[in-house]
């Protein structure tokens, strides 16, 4: 660093070099320099990232945990007295509901379960529990149902085609 410091004239003069040479030695030292602190600045992003997905990863097993850790300490009068009590959550995990209203286009992001869980769902107590307005719940609903109707038109299409396949393959 003290070498890129001092003027150029001067360290020419100092080595006993032409001030071209001595101006080239320079910005040499100043691309190892950047390169360095690049270098270093990518560690540190890189410890940054490791460290947010250890807390991520910690995050969601505590998450996990935490749905999963009542569940299996309810008695089947909890889960009576709950599901009458508030039905916004009855068979919707807070995870659909974060999908529910974060995406664009949720029923392309759920699988057919959860999209059966929404379609199950009382409108009042989906759009309570998204805090939306009931006719917003309900073309949601209708989207899931769309979605859940393509979705087996194309499984039973495939199993259509299989059999049709299998029988092909048994002809002579």
């Amino acid at each position: 660093k003290v070498l890129i410091d001092v003027p150029c004239s001067d360290l020419a003069e100092e080595l006993a070099q032409s001030q071209t040479k001595t101006q080239a030695l320079q910005d040499t030292l100043q691309q190892v320099l950047d390169r360095r602190e690049e270098e270093r600045q990518s560690r540190q992003l890189l410890e940054l990232y490791l460290e947010a997905l250890k807390n991520e990863d910690s995050i969601l097993s505590k998450v996990a945990e935490s749905e999963t850790g009542p569940r299996k300490d309810m008695d089947v009068v909890d889960a009576a007295t709950s599901s009458t009590g508030t039905s916004a959550k009855t068979a919707l995990s807070d995870q659909i509901l974060a999908a529910l209203k974060e995406k664009p286009a949720p029923e392309l992001c759920l699988d057919s379960q959860d999209l059966e869980l929404v379609l199950k769902e009382d409108t009042q107590a989906l759009a309570s529990a998204l805090r939306w307005d009931k006719q917003k719940a309900e073309a949601l609903q209708q989207a899931c149902d769309q979605e859940l109707s393509k979705r087996l038109q194309q499984v039973q299409t495939l199993h259509s085609l299989r059999s049709t396949s299998k029988g092909k393959k048994t002809l002579p």
